[in-house]
């Protein structure tokens, strides 16, 4: 409302608004009472991009910068056009849709026609609002059916993984992308379940799980099922296929002296990112017995930390996921 909005300018704090619905309608109204920025969930096209920009009669300028409120997103200063507006929309304002593929984010590069970005911001993973949302198959805490699909709209879900791979691509995908030491024992009893009857709930896939698994593994701190709901949920989205896709798109989007930081939450997305980064800072490749460099080869970028940022005990506490 517009009493929160002036409440947060007297606090000197950014006014941002969430746009409900994609309409011209809902983005001028926001602007309208002052909002400075405007995020926009669930933007999946550039079209729709294109449509935001058209409404708001938004001409770009000035600096550009990724700014993220979810999993990934871009956002970059735009200002109103005072010739197709009303002047006291005359101001900068910050846009920032929110995307979750590097195919979206290379799309709405050639919209904007940015020439670069001066920062980039990625927090990678599944989100708690997704988590949260039992029906969703995310968690093995709720009973749901088997989705775990971030973009529905997507034809694979975690019904197909565990009902209709095989054995041996099963042991894999718990094995790689959960690093669960009992995928094999896990897998067969999967394959036997599922001969006698499907495997279509959260509930059920942990029973099987666990009845998988020795009584010293059940009797550890996390939960039994945790490793194989991760390996199944980054399976059916190609969460690592994506990270590495977004990562490349990413860094070349970087302008001279522009910044990239990236959250991880697993160890699996960590090591991607650290080859990913430790290749663009890397110079030449010429073999080493070579008394001089032919391949003309410069590094990228520069890495700033060389180790990962953890979170502080004092995080941990206050939000556990961290």
């Amino acid at each position: 409302s517009a009493e929160l909005i002036r409440a947060a300018e007297l606090a000197g704090l950014t006014p941002f608004c969430r746009v409900r619905e994609i309409s011209r309608s809902s983005v001028l109204k926001l602007l309208d009472v002052g909002a400075q920025g405007l995020i926009v969930p669930n933007v999946k096209t550039a079209e729709e991009v294109k449509n935001l920009v058209k409404w708001a009669k938004y001409a770009p300028i000035g600096e550009r910068g990724f700014c993220p409120s979810r999993k990934d997103g871009f956002g970059w200063r735009l200002k109103l056009s005072v010739a197709e507006t009303m002047a006291h929309f005359n101001r900068e304002v910050l846009l920032i849709p929110q995307c979750e593929t590097a195919e979206a984010l290379a799309q709405i590069e050639e919209i904007a026609a940015l020439p670069g970005v001066d920062g980039i911001y990625l927090d990678l993973g599944v989100s708690s609002y997704q988590l949260d949302t039992a029906e969703r198959g995310f968690t093995y805490r709720e009973n749901a059916p088997l989705d775990m699909r971030m973009d529905r709209s997507e034809p694979l879900t975690a019904d197909t993984v565990v009902n209709q791979w095989s054995q041996e691509e099963l042991k894999r995908v718990l094995w790689q992308y959960g690093e669960e030491r009992y995928a094999p024992q896990i897998a067969a009893a999967i394959v036997r379940r599922r001969a006698e009857r499907p495997i279509t709930t959260t509930f059920e896939l942990v029973d099987v799980i666990k009845s998988a698994m020795p009584g010293q593994a059940l009797r550890e701190k996390q939960h039994p099922a945790k490793r194989c709901f991760q390996a199944i949920r980054i399976a059916v989205n190609d969460e690592l296929g994506e990270v590495e896709r977004m990562l490349d798109t990413a860094l070349n989007l970087l302008r001279p002296g522009g910044r990239i930081a990236v959250i991880s939450f697993h160890s699996l997305e960590d090591r991607i990112v650290k080859t990913s980064l430790a290749g663009f800072a890397r110079g030449c490749t010429c073999p080493p017995d070579f008394p001089v460099c032919v391949c003309g080869k410069t590094p990228d970028i520069r890495l700033v930390n060389k180790k990962p940022i953890l979170p502080s005990a004092q995080e941990l506490e206050e939000n556990p996921r961290s």
